[in-house]
């Protein structure tokens, strides 16, 4: 029961990502006084209130956690980020409130089976009948009805936004290479040069005795890593002996366009072919050995290279728009109150 939703007042990590309607999803959280040390206290006070229908904090706080469910893990949310959270989830239950309530306007039903087999599905997710228990009794009521009913709900939502936004957000290949050819500068790239890289790297203001020292270890690690046969070999050797911010990442920088690497790099790129390891590169004090990965040519990216990713992307812009457009609209009519 997965739809595709794009928080727009949230973190561009999370835009576009595939999010669970979540009004029958565990919240963790426990009644008033039943868990003092539990940072996720909810009370049931309402929070907003759409076209009579009571939305409360438990259902913010369960839209929140779907939004950062690092916070389980960070036992709260991110102070700075915390209001832009709160904010987001609650224009999303606000939304999918309207959603629903257009499902119910629109009599669309769900069949016996369907929500069997959604229920069976959400009832696998947890780990043991003693942990669905808890669940069942802490934020259902120790009703089954009750989730059944959510579980419906959420079938419902999800029907609407298949048929008003899903179904219609679909790109074409035809589409999609329109794009391309009418936006040209968008798919053009640099010069790039993708590489791994260990560094020696002596201290500032090194006394004689260090830049020898510093030199002495720098042409031991070039024995070493021109003895390497792989960007495995390499980037391990990188992560044991580099001094340099890229030792963590196996020595990789990845690409980078031509203009952003110091001329000392490039003149040894000049004369490698991808797979070749480098002599020693004196940058200022600090010695440099690199492995040349991958050379880019300054040009336009085939449609072919992008096409699935363009597809994808248009796709998800245009997915927001419908969803954008359709919460626009139900609210047209609707009467939203924040609580």
């Amino acid at each position: 029961m997965k739809y595709l939703v794009v928080f727009a007042l949230l973190l561009a990590a999370i835009a576009g990502s595939n999010a669970q309607v979540s009004s029958h999803a565990p919240t963790g959280a426990a009644k008033q006084g039943q868990n003092q040390t539990n940072p996720f206290q909810v009370s049931d006070k309402p929070v907003a209130r759409v076209n009579g229908a009571v939305l409360t904090d438990r259902d913010l706080l369960r839209e929140m956690l779907q939004i950062f469910p690092y916070a389980r893990q960070h036992n709260g949310f991110p102070k700075e980020q915390e209001a832009s959270i709160r904010q987001g989830a609650l224009q999303m239950i606000i939304f999918e409130e309207l959603v629903y309530q257009e499902a119910v306007r629109r009599k669309y039903a769900v069949s016996t089976l369907q929500l069997n087999q959604a229920e069976a599905d959400f009832k696998g997710q947890f780990h043991s009948a003693e942990e669905y228990n808890s669940y069942l009794k802490q934020e259902m009521g120790g009703s089954e009805q009750a989730v059944r009913g959510k579980i419906k709900r959420s079938l419902l939502i999800e029907k609407v936004l298949k048929i008003e936004v899903e179904d219609k957000s679909t790109v074409t290949l035809a589409e999609a290479r329109a794009f391309y050819d009418k936006n040209p500068k968008q798919f053009q790239v640099a010069e790039s040069y993708t590489f791994q890289s260990i560094s020696v790297m002596p201290p500032q203001n090194a006394t004689p005795e260090q830049k020898k020292e510093a030199l002495k270890k720098a042409q031991e690690a070039l024995k070493e890593a021109k003895g390497t046969k792989s960007y495995q070999d390499f980037g391990l050797l990188a992560e044991k002996i580099s001094e340099d911010d890229f030792r963590v990442n196996m020595g990789d920088h990845h690409a980078v366009d031509k203009d952003k690497l110091p001329p000392q790099v490039i003149k040894a790129f000049l004369g490698m072919r991808p797979g070749q390891v480098s002599d020693l590169i004196q940058i200022e004090q600090a010695y440099t050995i690199v492995r040349l990965n991958a050379h880019t040519p300054a040009g336009k990216i085939a449609f072919e290279q992008v096409k699935d990713k363009l597809r994808t992307d248009m796709q998800k812009a245009k997915y927001e728009q419908l969803r954008v457009a359709l919460d626009k609209r139900l609210r047209a009519n609707a009467k939203v109150e924040i609580l």
